[in-house]
């Protein structure tokens, strides 16, 4: 007879089932017995090293209740088995013909105990010269009769487990398939959205800094602060200049130049808003800072431009 599990299906099996729900050894031999249909059922020898090497390798883990172990699946666990479902899915209908192979057997086996036990019958009938049937022959008819019955139901459970697991691996096959697909296609659309956004963004930042520049000459008109705004801008641009040179240096370059930018101009919204809520902003600090907006609008949108 082949081995019901090959070499590490068993291994991927457990963790299936612990998958399921947190469970002891005894309770996982006995559902292993169960899917087989009584058929086969693996020996605490068989699960409980295997369970421990489980638990070795960070996949499951365990806690003592009532005196025994209940073994339950870990996260790493969980990302094996997430990685391996076509593989569990294949192993399932595995299982199946598994069963449908020990169904074939105990039929064979049957058949055979079925005919030895015919040819004794009449053997002795012969011998005995008595064609009158006993209650001994009745008793072998009757046992033969439910053995028949019993292989029979054995084939057609057999038959429809193993139609269902191979429906059951297409399906996950046909779901695995539609989520690359859909994961392709939302990729692509977030690349067209952003090359779009970032192909408009040079006539965003003309705009801004524009209405920023218009805002600026409305407070010079009103208050007369534009005068000292520009000063205190002429003051800072040379320290900004002096340090510029390792701003954003964390931000390590990619083979994209406009995610490049993209990730710089978020650093700078990002730097700006947290010095205006730890320190707060007053008119005269906001006239200087359209006053420097509009000068790195104006520069950066004339270098993208040319």
């Amino acid at each position: 007879m082949p081995p019901v599990f090959a070499h590490g299906r068993l291994r991927l099996y457990l963790l299936g089932l612990l998958d399921e729900a947190p469970r002891h050894g005894y309770e996982v031999i006995r559902l292993l017995e169960e899917r087989f249909q009584g058929l086969y059922a693996p020996s605490a020898g068989t699960v409980y090293p295997r369970l421990a090497k489980l638990e070795a390798e960070g996949l499951v883990t365990y806690a003592t209740e009532g005196g025994r172990k209940v073994y339950s699946i870990t996260e790493a666990g969980r990302a094996e088995l997430a990685d391996r479902r076509g593989e569990l899915a294949d192993l399932e209908l595995e299982i199946r013909e598994s069963v449908s192979e020990l169904a074939a057997e105990i039929r064979a086996d049957v058949r055979g105990a079925a005919g030895d036990l015919r040819r004794e019958m009449r053997a002795e009938a012969s011998a005995t010269a008595t064609p009158v049937e006993d209650a001994s022959w009745a008793a072998a008819k009757e046992e033969l009769r439910k053995a028949k019955h019993e292989w029979k139901e054995q084939a057609r459970r057999a038959k429809d487990e193993s139609r269902r697991a191979r429906e059951e691996a297409q399906q996950a096959r046909r779901q695995a398939k539609e989520a690359q697909e859909r994961a392709r296609e939302e990729v692509q659309r977030i690349a067209a959205q952003f090359q779009e956004q970032f192909a408009k963004s040079g006539g965003m930042l003309g705009s801004l800094a524009g209405a920023w520049l218009g805002g600026g000459s409305a407070g010079a008109g009103s208050g007369g602060s534009a005068a000292g705004a520009a000063n205190a801008t002429s003051a800072t641009a040379s320290s900004a200049a002096a340090s510029g040179s390792d701003w954003a240096e964390d931000l390590a370059p990619t083979a994209d130049p406009a995610r490049d930018l993209d990730r710089l101009l978020d650093r700078f919204r990002d730097d700006v808003r947290d010095a205006a809520r730890d320190h707060g902003v007053s008119p005269a600090q906001l006239a200087e800072a359209r006053a420097h907006l509009a000068a790195a609008a104006a520069r950066v949108t004339g270098t993208l431009r040319a």
